[in-house]
């Protein structure tokens, strides 16, 4: 039998600053592949060679990923400064409708980093440009230098509310993760819950209220050894038996619609 399929939202890069390329990141594939087990496939974030209405039909589900360009802030009533970096208006017009339409479907998506920054957008929220700007927060990006597994070691703890799905996800009020984010949430969206904050009080943890399917998002990137990982391998897990829900609903429609 086919496994579902899991559209993973590309970044648009230029190889060499010359050749454009779509990617999506190693790790994503893997933990959708091992962990969620459904099938990966990167889609390049460009309304040009895709439309919302195609992904929502060609796709059981959605990894919203991180990626260093970042959601414009006139997408959230705000001009754009240096402070806010690079922007992505192309993902923008790709992702923040398709949260929009997922959340109306029940169709399941998952945020990370720049995803989950994007969910809060797409619900009306909007962003800091820098946290580590702000008095009292700590710097919550990625260390400049190091090996990968230096880059992406566990560095702050998150504390869960008591009774939240990630609380009952996980087994604890209080977990590790990693850190490799500039931004953060300034407001957030309508029916946003934050459901978990760093040490600093800074949201780590969302999701969307009386929403009718899967709409969990982190702020910190747990494809990061999601194999083995006691915070990322459930949170794949569960994603994957939502998507492979929404895709036996799906194939049990078409057998009735036959």
């Amino acid at each position: 039998m086919a496994r579902p399929l899991v559209g993973i939202i590309g970044n648009q890069y230029l190889i060499n600053d010359q050749y454009p390329t779509h990617a999506g990141g190693t790790m994503n594939s893997e933990a959708v592949s091992e962990v969620s087990h459904c099938l990966p496939v990167v889609i390049p974030s460009d309304p040009r060679l895709v439309s919302v209405d195609e992904l929502l039909e060609s796709f059981d589900g959605f990894v919203l990923t991180g990626g260093r360009p970042n959601v414009h802030p006139e997408e959230y009533g705000e001009e754009w400064t240096e402070a806010h970096g690079q922007p992505d208006r192309n993902r923008d017009a790709i992702t923040l409708p398709l949260v929009r339409a997922c959340v109306q479907r029940g169709q399941p998506f998952l945020g990370i980093c720049r995803g989950f920054q994007e969910v809060n957008v797409a619900m009306g929220g909007s962003l800091y440009p820098e946290i580590r700007d702000l008095p009292g927060r700590m710097n919550h990006r990625m260390p400049p230098d190091g090996t990968l597994e230096e880059k992406f070691a566990l560095r702050h703890k998150v504390s869960l509310t008591e009774g939240g799905p990630f609380q009952q996800l996980f087994g604890s009020t209080e977990v590790m993760t990693n850190t490799l984010h500039g931004q953060g949430i300034k407001t957030a969206g309508s029916r946003i819950v934050i459901d978990g904050f760093a040490p600093d009080g800074t949201p780590e943890a969302i999701y969307i209220k009386d929403a009718p399917g899967f709409t969990l998002a982190v702020q910190w990137h747990p494809e990061w050894n999601a194999a083995s990982d006691p915070v990322s391998r459930p949170l794949f897990e569960a994603f994957g038996a939502a998507v492979h829900d929404w895709a036996k609903k799906g194939a049990e429609g078409l057998r009735v619609a036959g």
